[in-house]
């Protein structure tokens, strides 16, 4: 299981590297603003999730039952399995963009095409990742979640 938790973290990276708007689902880093209202973003939605890898290293402070483990394990592989997935196509379609882009001249309706292509992916990883997070946190109780707020907000 850890095993699987920490693939998913290095692919949420490597995705959140991949689609720089990780930050809003994940708020903006100490004394960094992100995009739009409020002090991380839009309405700073991300501060009410919880990322897989904080859950994981912090279950027993949280007092993770064995059963919300297995849920939590499940949506994790299956969101691991989908991730990789966009994630190798996200890796082509850049490497299309980059023939595209190689030439004096480049034909700008082709790289626009390409651009589509890739922000299709990029937001289907963050709904995704917005998924995983909203299973994770209906999975977690009230109690769970306030100790996972206080544990983020020391780490600030």
């Amino acid at each position: 299981m850890r095993h699987s938790i920490l693939a998913l973290a290095f692919v949420l990276g490597a995705a959140s590297f991949a689609a720089p708007t990780n930050l809003v689902a994940q708020g903006a880093p100490p004394g960094q603003r992100g995009p739009g209202p409020g002090p991380g973003g839009p309405d700073d939605f991300g501060r009410n999730l919880f990322p897989p890898e904080l859950v994981m290293q912090h279950q027993s402070e949280i007092a993770l039952q064995d059963s919300q483990r297995a849920t939590l394990t499940s949506a994790i592989q299956q969101a691991q399995g989908k991730f990789m997935d966009l994630q190798w196509k996200l890796s082509a379609e850049g490497e299309k963009m980059g023939k595209l882009l190689q030439g004096p001249t480049v034909d700008e309706s082709q790289v626009l095409d390409e651009v589509d292509r890739i922000l299709a992916l990029e937001r289907e990883i963050k709904r995704g990742q917005i998924s995983l997070m909203v299973r994770i946190k209906n999975t977690l109780n009230p109690q769970q979640q306030a100790k996972l707020t206080e544990i983020r907000n020391r780490t600030e």
